[in-house]
């Protein structure tokens, strides 16, 4: 067998497992048991602890009386529910006096999106910076009315309560930075909790058991190194607060975390059921000791509580959009939960190539991704121009090859059938020769194909993530380049293009080679079938562009489209 097979069969290989990754992501871990009250929690130190990061032991859970509040000096509290707005720039926070929690979050989306919410709307409490008791529920205080103090220029509120649900200071502000600066405090309290989540945005039950979104929500956090707990786990995980660079919740495009200022002991990472019954507003329930048929269908989500040290709780608290330029700046390293994959340096090369397209040419990403696969052939036009003379010349030696297996076709094997291992690589050294002698490189038809492989990666992991592609519209009825195209028409062009480049591209090797080159559109159309309707556009238009870069090349070198005669012939 020679070279030119083994690439072929190298090839075929890789692109088996990028079918394979794509259409068969990796299962879902094993069910296992939770419990009807707030499961037991698995306490996570850094990778290494020292002596001066020992590990948690698991949370015990107090009794109720161990954590009875002091009572008040002096009553402190609001006669009726009213709304408090904060705002910093384009971002537009609402709160409740009622339990001090945060009801709304609205940015601004990116490149003219429209606004966001980033607060889910739920059937009942606790909402975010809401409280929990030692055990995880609901916290009496949560239905207390604060007293309200504005800040004099308008970034921040007090919230104060006394009376006989407890006591309770919240100070919530917005930093120079847009993040906003939490500070609660429970006098004679310990043991309570404060919450962020359950989730990010308002996502419909089939946006959440989305391909993109079930790879990229869940619980992250940052100790040694930034990791996702994807919603479909069943444990309760509890990360030392001295370890924590930052930890909350997130999606494929936008963030809620907490960034530990002072008195975080630990951090709670609780999955739980998403149960929309009712209604469009869901209702976050922990995992029950045994799922029910009805909730194994549930959406699930990740809520993180995090627990004080003593009676004071201090954090930073980000809720917005993952743009890669912004969180960049800030000191958090917020940044990498932005997951670009193993060709990163790729995507975002490429993503700043698109920003200044659409900021300076046309403001269309789908054009701009046009323009940008035309500047990408433009930088590779002389490996293909290489690679189209290697075929051709592959072409023309077409028929002293096929000449040489005629030679060799009856020595191949011995009478009982076995391999004639010598014969086999004497016919090898012919055909090595003859590539020698007429200056062929058997790879060099297929080196143009595998370097596009990497820029396919970083794309797919582009569009799978760079917030500024969401909801970014093509033409007709692509509205968004970041899903799959609903009617699957670029699909079904971009396979009946590639085709036709195998068709127009010199016929070269045995017929058995070129029946699987045949087959490569027909693998490919059903693995771009649910792929991002950016990324179909992309390897669309970079087969358009190599069918004319072919046709013109057939023109110039004077052969026929479809290769010579005899390649055809022979095939």
């Amino acid at each position: 067998m020679d070279n030119r097979r083994l690439l072929i069969a190298a090839f075929l290989c890789m692109a088996l497992v990028v079918v394979w990754s794509i259409l068969f992501p990796p299962p879902k871990p094993e069910e296992g048991p939770g419990g009807d009250t707030p499961a037991a929690e698995t306490v996570e130190t850094s990778e290494a602890p020292s002596a001066s990061q020992p590990a948690l032991p698991a949370e015990s859970q107090p009794p109720a009386a161990s954590v009875a509040p002091r009572p008040p000096a002096q009553p402190v509290a609001a006669q009726a529910e009213e709304s408090v707005v904060l705002e910093h720039g384009e971002t537009k926070a609402v709160l409740s006096n009622r339990g001090g929690q945060l009801h709304s979050l609205e940015v601004g989306g990116a490149r003219g999106q429209g606004r966001i919410e980033l607060v889910r709307r739920r059937r009942e409490g606790p909402w975010p910076f809401g409280l929990t008791t030692a055990d995880r529920r609901p916290h009496p205080l949560n239905e207390a009315l604060f007293a309200v103090t504005r800040s004099s220029d308008g970034s921040g509120v007090t919230f104060r309560y006394n009376g006989p649900l407890g006591a309770a200071t919240k100070e919530i502000s917005f930093t120079a930075e847009g993040l906003l600066q939490v500070t609660v405090d429970l006098p004679g309290q310990r043991g309570w909790g404060m919450v962020l989540g359950p989730g990010v945005r308002n996502e419909s039950v089939e946006e959440l058991k989305g391909r993109i979104q079930q790879a990229q929500r869940g619980a992250v956090y940052f100790t040694d190194k930034v990791k996702l707990l994807p919603p479909n786990e069943d444990e309760v995980k509890a990360l030392a607060g001295n370890a924590l660079r930052f930890v909350g919740v997130e999606d494929a495009y936008f963030l809620s975390v907490a960034i530990p200022v002072e008195g975080l002991d630990r951090a709670v990472l609780e999955p739980g059921l998403l149960d929309f019954t009712g209604g469009t507003d869901a209702r976050f329930v922990p995992l029950p000791e045994k799922l029910s048929s009805a909730q194994k269908d549930m959406a699930r989500d990740y809520r993180v509580v995090l627990k004080p040290v003593g009676e004071s709780l201090s954090i930073l608290a980000f809720l917005g959009a993952k743009e890669y330029d912004r969180l960049a700046q800030m000191p958090y390293g917020l940044e990498t939960t932005i997951r670009l994959g193993m060709f990163g340096f790729l995507a975002r090369g490429l993503l700043v190539g698109l920003q200044w397209i659409y900021d300076t040419i046309v403001p269309n990403y789908g054009w701009a991704i046009v323009l940008m696969t035309v500047l990408i052939r433009l930088l590779l036009l002389p490996l293909t121009h290489m690679s189209m003379k290697s075929m051709k010349k592959m072409q023309d030696l077409n028929p002293k090859m096929q000449a040489i297996r005629d030679k060799y076709r009856t020595k191949l094997k011995d009478k009982q059938g076995r391999p004639n291992v010598e014969m086999q690589q004497k016919q090898n050294q012919e055909i090595m020769a003859l590539y020698k002698e007429h200056g062929v490189n058997p790879a060099g038809g297929c080196l143009p194909m595998l370097l596009q492989l990497p820029i396919l990666f970083a794309f797919y992991s582009l569009l799978s993530t760079a917030i500024e592609l969401r909801g970014a519209p093509w033409i007709l009825w692509i509205h968004d380049l970041a899903v799959h195209d609903p009617y699957y028409v670029l699909p079904i062009l971009m396979g009946a293009t590639q085709f036709l480049q195998v068709k127009l591209a010199p016929q070269a090797g045995d017929p058995m080679q070129r029946r699987l080159f045949l087959l490569m559109p027909v693998i490919f159309t059903f693995l771009f079938l649910p792929s991002p309707s950016g990324l179909v556009l992309y390897w669309l238009t970079n087969n358009i562009l190599t069918i004319l870069q072919q046709w013109v090349y057939n023109r110039l070198q004077g052969s026929p489209a479809g290769g010579s005669k005899t390649g055809l012939q022979r095939g």
